[in-house]
């Protein structure tokens, strides 16, 4: 492992920020932050008006296809450029494209163009949420950190509870291309923060060289794999030549990037942050947790209304308590976590909690009382909520300060990856469970089901299962991760902190 030095822990600092201006500072990364998270949640309930007002409903599917594909595929790439020329600039680069696109998506003609505009939004959009963490890691030591990950975690559950309430209101009652336009103001104020604001932050980025083929490499990859995971059972079968062609394709292309950070001079992601055991283990507990929770919260609105038999909009009030528990389980034991040694044992706790809330889920799916549902939603989701900030801290506190930006850009990276791969999963499970064909949609499930003689409680109750093993894998992970002393503001500590 890349081993830091003294000299790389005492790399000149600015001078010290105040407690106004750090608040400052974070009022503006949550701004960054909330640009992209809104925008993922925002556009779900405008997108039938859209396809109606473009006339091309066939590619709707898309709006929200490529803006995953572009944002996931280059976080990495935000936290190593962040890592050779600092925070402040990568953060304005970030908000000025995301701006851009969304310009573009507002004044978009035709389906075609607003596509490519939203995947020029999601280059701009992917770097800003790992962006925010990593400058967070540079104002306060960890020890302090996981306190402010609960600010983030409300950026989160804020999006999710207003962005689909926010886009049918814009939709129905103004126009769709206002869900790009107010980005414009809020972009603006978090252009302005930045700007002045990330002068004073600390800075510990090296002059490196950015590895462009492995960044090709990277991207080509990671929008194989995902094609695969939204084409497979519903635009194609599993076994179809086209999701079959992509797998192998974005195998070969993983093995070359692997080949390629073997060789590198300066590899994309640098060898000591994949190496190390906490980042490696952290990284994957988180992966499986919050991949398994996106996962939930995409197919829970199915189950409400197929299942439980309730309206769409009241299936969005129904995963309130999903949304608002993981901000409370964050908030807990992010402020635990500066006071208790054995920080791990909060989610170990939480976790297994979860697990069981989810396994009475799956044993009971279509005959727990609503109410009995969503007190389950809600333990389940402050047992996922106090893995949140342990995850992102351990990682951050377990890698020299030059390469924070690529491992919160990683760690956020094969997150998200996880998030693909686990709805996919789901997907299949129902699908499959249901008997719908290749060219089925959820919108026919419940009539597919019942003309198969399905029910479809005992096909969700397969879903609840597999969270189960989601929420487990996450508990085995945090369980393996070495448990380091939390750095303070001492050279002596962080150097014992982040010694193998």
């Amino acid at each position: 492992m890349d081993q830091p030095t003294s000299q790389t822990l005492r790399q000149p600092q600015a001078p010290a920020l105040s407690q106004a201006e750090i608040r400052t500072i974070i009022l503006g990364i949550m701004l960054a932050m909330l640009l992209a998270a809104l925008d993922q949640t925002i556009i779900a309930t405008a997108l039938p008006t859209i396809g109606r007002d473009l006339g091309d409903l066939e590619h709707l599917p898309w709006i929200v296809t490529v803006y995953l594909l572009t944002a996931t595929a280059v976080t990495p790439l935000y936290g190593k450029f962040s890592d050779s020329h600092g925070r402040r600039i990568t953060m304005l680069i970030g908000i000025v494209v995301f701006m851009i696109g969304s310009i573009a998506c507002a004044l978009a003609p035709t389906m075609i163009v607003l596509i490519l505009a939203r995947g020029l939004q999601g280059l701009g959009g992917g770097g800003l949420i790992a962006l925010g963490q990593t400058i967070v890691a540079d104002l306060v030591a960890p020890k302090e950190r996981a306190k402010y990950q609960v600010y983030f975690a409300s950026v989160f559950m804020t999006s999710s509870l207003i962005g689909p309430v926010l886009g049918g209101f814009f939709a129905e009652h103004l126009h769709w291309s206002v869900i790009f336009w107010i980005n414009l103001p809020l972009g603006l104020v978090a252009l302005l923060i930045a700007y002045h604001g990330l002068k004073k932050l600390p800075r510990h980025d090296r002059p490196h060289r950015l590895d462009l083929l492995g960044a090709l490499l990277l991207v080509a990859a990671t929008v194989s794999l995902l094609l695969a995971l939204s084409w497979g059972g519903l635009r194609y079968p599993w076994g179809s030549l086209p999701i079959l062609g992509l797998v192998a394709a974005s195998v070969v292309l993983w093995v070359l990037f692997g080949l390629r950070m073997r060789t590198a001079p300066e590899p994309l992601i640098p060898p000591g942050v994949l190496h190390n055991p906490v980042v490696r283990m952290g990284t994957l507990s988180a992966c499986f947790g919050m991949g398994t929770y996106i996962g939930l919260t995409i197919y829970l609105p199915i189950y409400f209304e197929a299942v439980r038999g309730i309206s769409a909009s009241s299936s969005g009030l129904a995963l309130i308590p999903l949304m608002v528990g993981t901000v409370a389980g964050a908030t807990f034991s992010g402020r635990a976590m500066a006071r208790v040694k054995h920080y791990k044992r909060l989610p170990m706790v939480g976790l297994s909690v979860a697990i069981l809330a989810t396994a009475v889920l799956a044993l009971f799916a279509g005959r727990v009382p609503f109410i009995g549902i969503e007190i389950i939603l809600g333990v389940i989701s402050i047992g996922l909520g106090t893995l949140l900030p342990v995850s992102t801290v351990a990682i951050q506190n377990a890698v020299a300060l030059h390469d924070l930006g690529a491992a919160t850009g990683a760690a956020n990276f094969f997150r998200s990856l996880g998030g693909a791969f686990i709805v996919a999963i789901f997907g299949a499970i129902v699908l499959g469970g249901a008997g719908l064909s290749e060219g089925g949609s959820f919108e026919t499930l419940a009539a597919t089901a019942a003309s198969r003689g399905v029910n479809l409680a005992d096909v969700f109750a397969y879903v609840f299962m597999a969270a189960v093993v989601g929420f487990g894998l996450a508990l085995a992970f945090i369980l393996a991760m070495e448990e380091r002393p939390l750095r303070g503001g001492s050279v002596k500590a962080a150097e014992a902190a982040i010694a193998d």
